[in-house]
């Protein structure tokens, strides 16, 4: 790959014209990486509910022409200058938040939340020169989130990659650049349900289940799963879930369905839908003394969260978290080992392979609610 180094590449990528329109196959220049970037050739990628919601652009800027994409696994085709840590030839996850190892945050033990990479849904350019690294004919395609992994190469800040260990198959590992580690990394990092314990995981998509797999993990001995669609219930027994609650099935509220079934309420609980009156039942279903309640779904954002102040002062915990807490490049690699040593099973998450030239029936499969996870081969 290196006979590329420092030239233009020009390739296949997937271009969002506009907002709700099919993506185009075009051919796009990427420009070779600057200070401290990175251009990877992807592999594979996958689709993830942001990219749709991007993409549909409803209630946020719309930034386009755009590359969506931001979960994927690919082989470093170049480095920029002052890249040290990676060259070409390694195995990374490109990820849409980063760590720059430098800032308050990435110092702290505690915190994910680069202050430098930080996810930033409005930028489309990159930020050592605020321009983009992709044109077509000489106009700017812009990045999303950092990432734009649907194109065949793309060029990333450097702490926004993850090296991982090259035996790893890419096309099972990609998944864990964004759902499936912010949902089994919001269990084990945040919520830490011990052996025998109970968890309640509210919305079984692809992130309550990696929620899921993450109290499987952890031994947890009763996993409630609670989602408004019954047909989600028989796969996700696969991942641990041991019981279920349909909160349309009942007249009362779903947690005290939770804290009768429980006596009292759920060691831990985990809420990835996003669903103002989800994240309240949550935290309402935790057990008093020692309860605690994870929130992983992003709100609206007019959404207020009410509770009465006993529910804490009696002693439970209410915590968010940001992609699991996982720090990209010093945490990911070891999710990537979890699953190496089959202490994690990822191909269960997968349920569609597309080649890249239908990767706009992976966004009417998301659109359709049907699958968890569609991995999308770059190369034919």
């Amino acid at each position: 790959m290196s006979s590329t180094k420092g030239q233009v590449i020009r390739c296949k990528a997937a271009v969002a014209w506009e907002a709700g329109k099919p993506l185009v196959i075009e051919e796009v220049e990427v420009a070779p990486p600057q200070k401290m970037e990175v251009r990877i050739k992807i592999l594979y990628t996958s689709l993830c509910h942001t990219d749709v919601y991007f993409w549909e652009a409803k209630g946020q800027n719309p930034v386009f022409p755009r590359i969506l994409g931001h979960e994927a696994a690919g082989i470093v085709e170049s480095v920029g200058e002052g890249v040290i840590e990676l060259a070409p030839g390694d195995h990374v996850l490109p990820v849409f938040t980063g760590e720059c190892k430098d800032c308050a945050h990435c110092k702290s033990e505690e915190s994910n939340m680069c202050s430098l990479l930080r996810i930033n849904t409005d930028r489309g350019v990159m930020i050592h020169d605020g321009q983009s690294r992709f044109s077509i004919n000489g106009k700017p395609i812009y990045h999303f989130v950092g990432t734009s992994t649907f194109s065949e190469y793309t060029v990333v800040h450097v702490g926004c990659v993850a090296k991982i260990n090259p035996l790893a198959p890419l096309d099972k590992v990609c998944v864990l650049s964004c759902g499936i580690s912010t949902g089994l990394g919001a269990t084990l990092n945040v919520a830490k349900p011990t052996k025998g314990s109970s968890v309640a995981i509210f919305g079984l998509g692809a992130v309550g289940l990696a929620a899921a797999e993450g109290a499987r993990i952890a031994g947890a001995s009763r996993i409630i799963g609670v989602d408004l669609n019954a047909s989600r219930f028989e796969e996700a027994k696969k991942f641990g879930v041991t019981e279920f609650v349909n909160p349309k099935d009942h007249s009362k509220p779903v947690q005290e369905i939770i804290a009768e079934m429980t006596d009292g309420g759920v060691d831990r609980s985990v809420e990835c839908t996003g669903h103002i009156d989800a994240m309240i039942s949550a935290f309402e279903c935790v057990h008093d003394g020692w309860g605690v309640a994870v929130l992983v779904g992003v709100p609206h954002k007019e959404a207020v969260f009410k509770t009465h102040p006993m529910n804490l002062l009696n002693e439970r915990t209410l915590k968010g978290t940001f992609f699991g807490n996982y720090k990209p490049r010093s945490d990911l690699p070891s999710v990537v080992e979890k699953y190496m040593n089959r202490e994690l099973e990822l191909e269960k998450f997968i349920t569609h392979t597309l080649p890249f030239t239908q990767i706009n029936k992976a966004f009417d499969l998301m659109l359709k609610g049907e699958g968890l996870r569609c991995i999308i081969t770059m190369e034919d």
